[in-house]
């Protein structure tokens, strides 16, 4: 299990920690929400590229401590956009800011952002076959728990998305 301090040694670009978390079962809210923009900036793009904006996003948005991040405003998107390093696309950055204040509203209304995703499951990580050593890139429990994301006011949350989060946080594993 790992916990929001392993995410704080994150190798210079982010990539290597995200890819040895990849799977291990997640139960920490602060390390759900940047598995959560990984999927969220990995939308057209590599993982790699995905993942090598947490140490940008950390240093220009507190920490990526959800509280503060779901009061940002429209002139903290606006510094955002203009933030060296930072990938400049403002429907991504919404999205990260939208899903905080969602994860707020769903750790007030369950207790933690983790007790909500992980309800899914049972506290059990769900295990499905991958053919060909493929990572499935939609599942009906990911579909599922997408559209019920969206019911919470998530965005950027599509069934990919999820699926790509769910598998990077562990609840879905695959044999």
């Amino acid at each position: 299990m790992i916990a929001s301090d392993d995410f704080n040694d994150f190798a210079a670009t982010g990539v290597n920690d995200y890819h040895q978390y990849f799977g291990t079962p997640t139960h920490d809210d602060h390390v759900l929400f940047e598995l959560l923009i990984v999927g969220i900036f990995q939308v057209g793009l590599s993982w790699q590229a995905a993942a090598s904006q947490l140490p940008v996003l950390r240093q220009q948005m507190a920490g990526l401590r959800v509280e503060v991040v779901a009061g940002y405003d429209d002139l903290d998107l606006e510094r955002l956009l203009q933030a060296p390093n930072v990938m400049h696309n403002g429907r991504k950055l919404r999205a990260i800011i939208q899903d905080a204040q969602a994860i707020v509203k769903v750790q007030r209304q369950y207790g933690s952002f983790e007790a909500y995703l992980w309800a899914f499951v049972a506290q059990v990580p769900f295990h499905m076959l991958a053919p060909d050593n493929e990572l499935p890139t939609q599942s009906p429990l990911g579909t599922r728990i997408a559209a019920d994301l969206h019911r919470h006011d998530f965005t950027f949350v599509g069934p990919v998305v999820t699926q790509m989060f769910l598998l990077a946080a562990g609840i879905i594993q695959v044999d």
